[in-house]
């Protein structure tokens, strides 16, 4: 007969290898463990602090032709006949925006290849 590495032990001790104490320790559990927050310093709220709520509206920014215009101190009937303004989109017609109306009164064309639609 081949001896056990593990002791003997009777059945109804607490120290038999097949029984394992529910509660080793009076004052430690697993639930309690759980449920004590592991440190009170970094104890943050949890979740989407926004949830719910509407998406704010993204800033309105200028586009480079309007900040030009600003610049130049031109009101909208003052386009046309502004010949800074004309040499300034003719030099940037295929980097910036544009409007069309003006393209269309200067006669200055945009190449396909810049704009995207080709």
């Amino acid at each position: 007969m081949q001896k056990s590495a593990l002791p003997h032990h009777a059945p109804g001790s607490t120290n038999h290898p097949a029984m394992i104490p529910l509660h080793s320790h009076p004052t430690r559990s697993m639930i309690r463990l759980m449920a004590i927050p592991a440190l009170p310093g970094l104890n943050r709220k949890r979740g989407n602090p926004n949830w719910g709520r509407p998406i704010p509206r993204a800033p309105i920014l200028a586009t480079e032709f309007e900040l030009r215009v600003k610049q130049l101190q031109l009101t909208a009937e003052m386009y046309t006949s502004s010949r800074e303004l004309r040499t300034w989109c003719d030099r940037n017609r295929n980097r910036v925006y544009i409007p069309e109306w003006l393209l269309e009164k200067w006669d200055i064309t945009v190449d396909a290849i810049f704009s995207g639609t080709a």
